[in-house]
């Protein structure tokens, strides 16, 4: 087993050390949020952070690396208050993943992929259309993580598009049947194609021959 110390991890190459730390805390979502600015320019862009917040009120938070750089993403989500989280599967895995080049707040990404927006319910920020699941989110507030400079953005669900056919009858989502992605990494991508549901555990009870 090969062993890093906090002071080989600072030592390690910056390129090497960015794929090292992102990846090696497992498989996460891959979502392309959506958003649009004031002005009508859409946006949407791959991320990985996005984390369960709550269920009742029901939200969701994801982080942001330092303002500092073009974050589009974060300015229109601030300037407007929505944004769309949209689910990324197999089909569309190379077009998602171009979305995380930084292209100019005037460039939709839409209109530099082959991916669709779609609007639903009025609702003013974009969909991805070709997406299984999709999120309607409202902006509640943000978290500055002093320690290193970056930001948690909370959201709360205010709508939620499901294909038919992915609820089983607990509610459970089963995001295998609409092969939906997960991200390793910076830009490792995986399609799982099994589950396993162990169901709610209690715990056990202890009798005189424990």
């Amino acid at each position: 087993m090969t062993y890093f110390s906090e002071h080989d991890i600072e030592k390690l190459h910056h390129l090497y050390q960015i794929n090292l730390i992102n990846s090696c805390s497992g498989y996460k979502s891959a979502n392309l949020i959506g958003t649009k600015s004031k002005k009508g320019i859409e946006n949407v862009a791959v991320f990985s952070s996005i984390t369960h917040i709550g269920s009742s009120p029901a939200m969701l938070g994801f982080f942001l690396r330092p303002t500092t750089a073009i974050r589009n993403t974060y300015n229109n989500i601030k300037e407007t208050g929505f944004f769309t989280i949209n689910h990324i599967h197999k089909n569309i895995l190379e077009q998602a993943h171009h979305t995380s080049a930084k292209y100019s707040a005037e460039i939709s990404e839409f209109d530099m992929t082959s991916l669709n927006s779609e609007y639903q319910n009025d609702f003013f920020a974009p969909f991805v259309q070709d997406a299984p699941i999709k999120l309607a989110m409202q902006f509640v507030e943000e978290y500055n993580i002093k320690a290193n400079n970056t930001i948690l953005l909370v959201g709360k669900i205010t709508g939620l598009y499901i294909n038919d056919g992915l609820i089983e009858n607990d509610g459970f989502v089963n995001l295998s049947k609409a092969q939906i992605a997960t991200i390793n990494g910076l830009d490792g991508y995986a399609v799982p194609q099994e589950r396993i549901r162990f169901g709610y555990q209690r715990p056990k009870q202890l009798t005189a021959d424990n």
